[in-house]
């Protein structure tokens, strides 16, 4: 991991960073009158777990490859969460009212995250296969997500259909990078020569890659797709 430029993990953490804005302004704007005292208490919840992640990752936790596969449990916990939300009655009746557009303006994030993933490649922290220039397509999701927003789920331009297919078709594009990355992780793949293993997302910063960008990636499209199925109001997009 020594020879990967600190660009790359500086592009990272922008994005991270980038990721919470998103998620405070999508929160806060739930309920504006709340005096944004539980978007704060939400995001320090998620600055907490950021921690708490990059803790377990410098102290080598998900470096140790004995007994469970501890970095799948990380992820598990995160998707458990984001159930939770959907289960419980009182958040659940909140994701109704998320902006539906901001959920979709997130996945711009995605772009940047699909040059970081290519970065790790070159130094060979990655297998090429999980780049644009692999089996990941990921990337057409960012690029189009702002037309998604502003054609499909625009105040001027509601197209619930063209919105429904488009979050499913880049929640696909998210499944399979997802299951490519798994397949590569090393609990199910043993590099042999030239082959190159998913070694980079054990380390800090790209670990919280599949443990926080990924999950609230797929929180924005099950938001979006709860919304644009079971909400009776369509103006309030």
């Amino acid at each position: 991991m020594e020879d990967i430029p600190g660009y790359v993990a500086g592009t990272f953490v922008a994005i991270v960073i980038a990721v919470l804005g998103f998620l405070f302004y999508a929160i806060n704007s739930v309920d504006p009158g709340k005096k944004r005292i539980t978007s704060s208490l939400i995001i320090t919840a998620l600055i907490g777990w950021i921690f708490l992640v990059s803790i377990l990752t410098f102290n080598g936790y998900f470096t140790n490859l004995s007994g469970i596969p501890r970095l799948p449990m990380m992820v598990a916990i995160t998707v458990v969460a984001i159930l939770f939300l959907f289960i419980w009655p009182k958040t659940r009746s909140s994701l109704l009212n998320i902006p539906i557009t901001t959920l979709h303006y997130i996945h711009i994030i995605r772009v940047p995250v699909e040059m970081v993933l290519w970065w790790l490649a070159v130094s060979r922290a990655i297998p090429m296969d999980m780049t644009f220039e692999g089996r990941n397509l990921d990337i057409l999701s960012g690029i189009s997500a702002p037309f998604a927003a502003v054609f499909l789920v625009g105040a001027q331009s509601n197209n619930k259909i063209g919105a429904i297919v488009w979050n499913l078709a880049a929640l696909g594009l998210l499944i399979n990078i997802v299951s490519i990355a798994i397949s590569y992780m090393p609990y199910f793949y043993t590099p042999s020569g030239g082959n190159l293993g998913n070694l980079g997302v054990f380390y800090f910063p790209y670990v919280l890659l599949p443990t926080f960008v990924v999950p609230v990636v797929l929180f924005s499209h099950l938001v979006s797709l709860y919304q644009l199925i079971f909400k009776k109001d369509q103006s309030q997009y």
